[in-house]
Formats: structure tokens, C-alpha cells, sequence
């Protein structure tokens, strides 16, 4: 019974890896696009407007 709960256990830790890294694989894949994108258009950054003053700002790194 003890096996199984710690297979149990290590299958979830493992799931749970996995789901973190194919997030984390997906936003640098995103974060690459943009970056090739501004490098062909030859901007700055990305313009993103604030949903409370309706203000442009340049976008964040950490921002998504």
C-alpha cells in the first residue's frame, strides 16, 4: 500500500512538473515572437493601453 501511495505521489509531482514547464515553454516561445516582431518592424517595445486612464504605455518584460 505504501508503494502506491508514493507512486501516486511521484506521478503527480511529475504531472506537475511537466504542466509548469510546457507553461513556462509556451510564454518564451510568445515573448520570442514578440521580440522578432519589434526587431523586424524596428520598434522600441509594444504599446498596450491602461483600461483605467486610457493611456499608451511600453509594455513590461514581466507583464503578459
Amino acid at each position: 500500500m505504501a508503494q502506491l501511495i508514493f507512486l501516486i505521489i511521484v506521478i503527480g509531482g511529475g504531472w506537475m512538473l511537466y504542466k509548469k514547464f510546457i507553461k513556462d515553454a509556451e510564454k518564451l516561445t510568445q515573448r520570442s515572437k514578440e521580440r522578432e516582431k519589434e526587431r523586424q518592424t524596428g520598434a522600441m517595445g509594444t504599446l498596450v493601453k491602461d483600461p483605467v486612464t486610457g493611456e499608451y504605455r511600453v509594455k513590461r518584460d514581466d507583464e503578459e
